[in-house]
């Protein structure tokens, strides 16, 4: 509060009484000592993993690091595809784990690691290299998951955890389902976004961040920063 009396040059009544009626209005969302801008409005463009795997490079680096290290010889493990859940794959050292993937990349790297792999059948979605569809659907329902790692392209307080197309939300919710602890790997880029497709609430799943810019996010207490975990344990034991 003191930076926007100085900013602004008006006294802490009138500017509490501004947010206010800024708030009303939907324009910005009131916080503890000030204001946060308020989440962006509907992103529908998905990206291709060619241009997603250019994106925030060392963030994805320290959420794959600390998501890999999760893993324990007795898992049974759901891996999303997608770029963030790529880097996870290429940290994961446990080689006693089995583990089931949409992705055909995924797959193929943990093949050639020495891992024991499974892949549901249905569509192959170009664009994400993701099998997707009915068929996909039907084969998870089969699964039950000690443990699933998802993906998302938006992270919102109000619309949860959101992608751009249902078929691939529909496959991530029934992930989701029917694992024991499901874990949501976000960058915080991806903070304070919306795509048009929710597949869970915020509070729901756990989520693994590089570092929380909005610590508003933290407040459920179902947020773990990676940055900030490997400052305080750089071995990462």
């Amino acid at each position: 509060m003191a930076e926007l009396e100085e900013a602004v040059g008006a006294s802490a009544s009138t500017i509490r009484r501004d947010l206010g009626q800024l708030a009303g209005m939907g324009r910005l969302r009131k916080v503890h000592g000030g204001a946060a801008a308020i989440e962006s409005t509907l992103s529908v463009r998905e990206l291709t993993m060619e241009e997603k795997t250019e994106l925030n490079i060392r963030e994805k680096e320290i959420i794959g690091r600390y998501a890999a290290g999760l893993i324990r010889p007795e898992d049974f493990v759901y891996i999303d595809a997608g770029t963030t859940t790529g880097q996870m794959v290429e940290f994961i050292e446990e080689k006693k784990a089995t583990f089931v993937t949409n992705s055909v990349m995924h797959a193929r790297r943990l093949a050639h690691k020495g891992c024991r792999v499974f892949m549901p059948g249905g569509e192959l979605k170009a664009s994400t290299e993701a099998l997707v569809g009915p068929m996909t659907a039907e084969s998870l329902r089969r699964y039950h998951f000690t443990k699933a790692f998802l993906g998302t392209n938006a992270a919102s307080l109000s619309a949860g955890f959101t992608t751009p197309d249902p078929a691939e939300a529909l496959i991530k919710q029934y992930a989701l389902e029917q694992a024991g602890q499901c874990f949501i790997l976000c960058d915080s880029s991806k903070f304070g976004r919306v795509a048009p497709i929710t597949f869970s609430s915020y509070t729901g799943p756990q989520v693994i961040t590089d570092r929380l810019k909005d610590k508003e996010y933290a407040r459920h207490g179902n947020v773990t920063e990676a940055e900030a975990a490997r400052e305080e344990d750089p071995s990462g034991t």
